[in-house]
């Protein structure tokens, strides 16, 4: 095609994929030629534009309308009303894109969700079609890996990281630089390694996944100018097998980049050789872990190996090896091409540049944000997640998953940066931020992050695999209302026993939600231990469930709702629950009409 008056974007990424995008677009290249507009009108798929709570999403451009939860009935007025006839659908318009009191269509960045956000590694995403290497071209596409090789040495490249004070967005935030240093330094003698760290574990995040979906070319990029200054020559991707739609980006782009002249032999005809792979991981947590992961490349059990040796000095194949994640490969190019200041221009003094999250849980914009460092939790949950939905209390929060900790409603002014979150008994991670509100308990919050360590831990050191598990337990039966206060002190005994102890970062990390729930809700465990009650009236066990006999009707239904007959009663008198038997499914809380039945 060589012109369109118009571009219909489409998302493709994980979320609206589920929800039927591909249909949509197959129902929109239909509709555009049964209109005679297939020679006017591009269709291009995307990855994600951010706002997933909206999905599927599209947008038509040049008018910029932003179309939300759209479903394929609605394709064909889109192309009939709006492409054909030139008048926008407005029942599909995300309200938040039409200007009050007139039809004018604001501009993205103009949207409560966008306003905060910057995007340097999200930059390409919902902008073009990842599976097409030209667009990727067009935005400034491999013109990073051409100036670094035809005019930058290798230590030029590195220095430039370094100055730009780009730290490791997988969780650590080791400085970058630094880490390329400590390679390029080792020696040469018998080959070096490039790796990307794309085994996104953490419950509730996908921004390493988003981005592969959306612009898969700037890790390639990324990681053949990494190669370049540290002097590798081979490259992998560890990727989890779960992630399918990004698996087969890669592939394409991967493929597209050799075809290209990018990969491979003598790129731009400098000498410099770079090959890349891929390689599948099977969904265990721990090979997260940058030496369990290399374990893993090598076809071996995905468990850690003692440090040091660190792999910029033994790593795969006990060869010199960088290991970054895939959102600070997302930085390099455009740090390249804009220069070191430009990103020291942006977030604090010891964070610069922007971190991308997914933002979770209690919260009315589920979805991938990208904010400069130094944004305040507040502004992350009020401004771009919206709020929290029908009118609760925000409670809690929870940086760096499994691994971080809670960050309680007293600290949401707390500025979100490695240092602040760390100072707070957080951590940064890799970027998923679970909101919370106050029908959650933090005390079965701690339990369910327990529980997947538990079933996540390799079990090659005992304070993990033993520990964890000692954690789980005494959690579980505090939930059951059969902890004691005792228990609180051996669950922080315990907990610094294992972060002393552990051989990797998944053990020495595990205890977090457990030591930073007791630091800023011990209240809660009292009230489990003590009172023998869950005040957000979360944990089974220690619930009752009762019906007020003024406001009961009598009519029957929350009987007829109940799995085991624990409700009984005549018809136009008050019912009444055998405790004994309820299970406390709270099928009959959400049956009845009147507001009858109570939880205690």
């Amino acid at each position: 095609m060589e012109f369109a008056r118009g571009h219909v974007l489409v998302c493709g990424g994980t979320g609206c994929t589920s929800s039927g995008s591909e249909q949509i677009i197959k129902e929109m290249e239909a509709q555009l030629k049964a209109n005679g507009l297939e020679k006017e009108i591009q269709v291009v798929k995307t990855g994600c534009f951010g706002l997933c709570a909206l999905g599927p999403i599209m947008i038509v451009y040049p008018e910029g309308a932003f179309y939300s939860r759209v479903q394929v009935e609605d394709v064909k007025e889109i192309v009939e009303e709006h492409l054909l006839k030139g008048r926008i659908v407005k029942r599909l318009l995300y309200d938040e894109t039409i200007e009050e009191g007139s039809d004018n269509i604001k501009s993205l960045n103009e949207v409560t969700f966008y306003q905060k956000q910057l995007r340097i590694a999200l930059k390409n995403c919902g902008v073009i079609n990842p599976e097409n290497i030209d667009e990727y071209i067009a935005f400034d596409g491999y013109k990073a890996l051409g100036k670094v090789l035809t005019e930058m040495t290798p230590q030029e490249v590195i220095d430039v990281i370094k100055e730009s004070g780009l730290r490791g967005r997988g969780g650590g935030g080791f400085p970058t630089g630094m880490k390329w240093q400590f390679t390029a330094n080792s020696s040469n003698e018998k080959g070096k390694y490039v790796a990307c760290n794309a085994d996104e574990g953490d419950p509730g995040a996908f921004m390493d996944r988003s981005i592969l979906e959306g612009d898969p070319h700037s890790v390639i990029e990324a990681m053949a100018i990494a190669a370049y200054a540290v002097g590798a020559d081979q490259g992998y991707i560890y990727i989890r097998a779960e992630y399918p739609i990004a698996v087969k980006r890669l592939q394409i782009a991967i493929d597209q980049a050799k075809e290209y002249g990018l990969l491979g032999e003598n790129i731009f005809d400098t000498g410099f050789n770079f090959n890349l792979e891929l390689r599948l991981g099977a969904g265990a947590f721990v090979c997260g872990e940058e030496t369990a992961l290399m374990n893993s490349i090598e076809g071996m059990r995905g468990e850690p190996r003692p440090r040091p040796p660190f792999p910029a000095v033994k790593g795969l194949w006990e060869k010199p090896t960088l290991l970054n994640n895939v959102e600070t490969y997302a930085n390099i190019c455009q740090i390249i091409l804009n220069g070191a200041e430009w990103f020291q221009g942006i977030g604090t003094e010891k964070g610069k540049g922007t971190k991308v999250f997914a933002l979770g849980g209690k919260i009315n914009n589920t979805g991938l944000v990208e904010v400069p460092m130094g944004t305040t939790l507040r502004e992350i949950v009020e401004e771009v997640g919206g709020g929290i939905p029908n009118g609760k209390k925000f409670k809690a929060a929870q940086t760096g998953g499994p691994s971080g900790g809670c960050i309680p409603a007293h600290l949401i002014d707390t500025p979100i940066d490695y240092d602040s979150l760390m100072a707070i008994g957080s951590m940064m991670g890799s970027g998923g931020l679970i909101v919370m509100d106050e029908d959650n308990c933090m005390v079965d919050i701690a339990k369910f992050f327990l529980e997947f360590t538990v079933d996540e831990s390799c079990g090659k050191c005992t304070p993990c695999r033993v520990g964890t598990k000692r954690l789980y337990e005494i959690l579980d039966k505090i939930t059951k209302g059969q902890g004691t206060l005792e228990d609180l002190d051996r669950l922080e005994e315990l907990s610094l026993m294992i972060k002393e102890g552990s051989l990797c970062g998944l053990g020495q990390t595990a205890p977090n939600p457990v030591l930073s729930t007791l630091k800023y809700f011990r209240d809660e465990y009292i009230a489990h231990v003590v009172d023998k009650k869950c005040p957000a009236g979360v944990c089974k066990d220690l619930l009752s469930y009762s019906i007020v006999a003024d406001k009961c009707k009598g009519c029957s239904l929350c009987s007829r709702k109940c799995p085991v007959g624990a409700i009984s009663g005549e018809i136009k008198s008050p019912f009444v629950i055998d405790n004994d038997k309820c299970i406390k499914c709270g099928a009959c809380i959400e049956s009845c009409k009147f507001g009858a039945i109570i939880k205690s």
